[in-house]
């Protein structure tokens, strides 16, 4: 499942950019919609959390989201970095002491607030104080409309205006001659789709629990209680902890005994391999394989070559080596969504280090090519001829892994 969004850029007097505006879209079509503002405002949130970074969207610029009062209310803006986002208060909402609150309370925190589609009333003059920007729509507010609200707001040096809907040169020039600060419409340029692959609850704990076990100094109690969470998580622990590949006298009844039994590289592999399966179920199964494959290959060339202390962490460069393919998405923006070690990050985005040296000879292994192959083993100093046997143990060890997850 994608996530969609749109993006509309921001420009300043001298066509600078300052901003995104962020519009929620649930399709390829880039048209709002036919849903109401407080699930749109949700579902954009939902994304930032879970999808994309905010940073990764507008470029390091602020990221304007529209919020309606409920959402405001229910501290939903809080859910944001006050420095990469600023707070729309969409014209629906009506100014109230309830608001007022929440709008002093946001701008206590450091968050930059706006009125979007602006219509000038005496009572709005209570928020002046707080709020840093107030957007206009050009199309539909008249010039004398639009001199009130110069004419009320000139002692406020925190406002800028924004002009909104601003479609050709001559409103533009024409809002800069009013005193407008920033622009935004067509005249600049349409709503730009974008997308990305949506991981569900459920591959974030995964992703979470990625990352608590690729550091040095595991954490038991805390990938514990990750587990205990999400009951599908639980029962494949506990189904693949028991499962006949380990041999077990007893069985294993908790979360915390699995945990433990298994042991951290056990426990890697289980939820690398879990991981793999939940986000490529509209993969080809030889995707999976290929990961699994890649991993145990990292691994066992990590334990032999012995340039690595955990080895472990070569077995996760191995699995996540493919996750670009299988979310349709480049392999840095998967790693910003992934909360794993730098270590991992630099051989997969940047390919430096020593892992990125295990993954680069996997690769060309893969491919049969055997002078690159042979340069891989040359530069990091390890026997050509001890490649077949790793490699026909983690094909073995791949196919064996599959049929487990089967029953898991």
């Amino acid at each position: 499942m994608y996530f969609y969004a749109a993006r509309q850029p921001i420009f300043d007097k001298d066509k600078q950019l300052m901003g995104y505006e962020l519009l929620f879209r649930d399709g390829v079509d880039n048209v709002f919609p036919d849903i109401d503002g407080d699930e749109a405002t949700s579902k954009l949130i939902e994304g930032s959390q879970f999808n994309f970074g905010l940073e990764d969207l507008t470029d390091n610029k602020p990221a304007y989201i529209n919020f309606t009062l409920d959402t405001i209310l229910k501290g939903y803006p809080s859910m944001l970095p006050s420095n990469q986002v600023v707070i729309e208060i969409l014209e629906t909402v009506q100014p109230g002491k309830r608001l007022l609150a929440a709008v002093q309370e946001l701008k206590s925190k450091g968050y930059t607030l706006a009125l979007d589609d602006y219509k000038h009333q005496k009572v709005w003059r209570h928020f002046y104080p707080y709020i840093d920007q107030i957007k206009v729509d050009l199309l539909i507010t008249s010039d004398e409309e639009i001199s009130e609200l110069i004419d009320a707001t000139k002692e406020y040096n925190n406002i800028k205006l924004v002009a909104e809907k601003v479609e050709t040169n001559a409103q533009f020039e024409k809002a800069v001659a009013l005193g407008f600060s920033y622009f935004q419409g067509y005249f600049f340029a349409k709503p730009e789709m974008v997308k990305s692959k949506s991981l569900p609850p459920s591959e974030m704990a995964l992703a979470e629990l990625l990352y608590e076990t690729s550091v040095v100094d595991v954490d038991i109690k805390k990938i514990t209680s990750v587990f205990e969470r999400d009951v599908n998580l639980s029962y494949k622990l506990l189904r693949y902890s028991n499962s006949a590949a380990f041999k077990r006298r007893a069985e294993i009844s908790t979360i915390k005994q699995a945990v433990v039994v298994l042991g951290n590289q056990e426990l890697k592999k289980f939820l690398s391999l879990l991981f793999a399966a939940q986000v490529s179920s509209e993969k080809p199964i030889e995707l999976i394989k290929l990961s699994l494959t890649r991993a145990r290959f990292c691994e066992l060339l990590a334990q032999r070559h012995k340039g690595i202390q955990d080895t472990g962490m070569a077995f996760l460069v191995g699995m996540m080596s493919l996750m670009d393919a299988i979310l349709d998405e480049s392999m840095e923006g998967v790693m910003k969504k992934l909360p794993l070690s730098n270590l991992i990050k630099e051989a997969l985005v940047h390919k430096q280090g020593i892992l990125a040296q295990y993954l680069g000879l996997i690769k060309a292994y893969e491919q049969a090519d055997w002078v690159l192959t042979g340069e891989y083993c040359e530069r990091i100093k390890f026997d050509n001829d001890a490649l077949p046997e790793i490699y026909n143990q983690a094909l073995a060890w791949g196919n064996e892994q599959l049929q487990i997850m089967e029953c898991v």
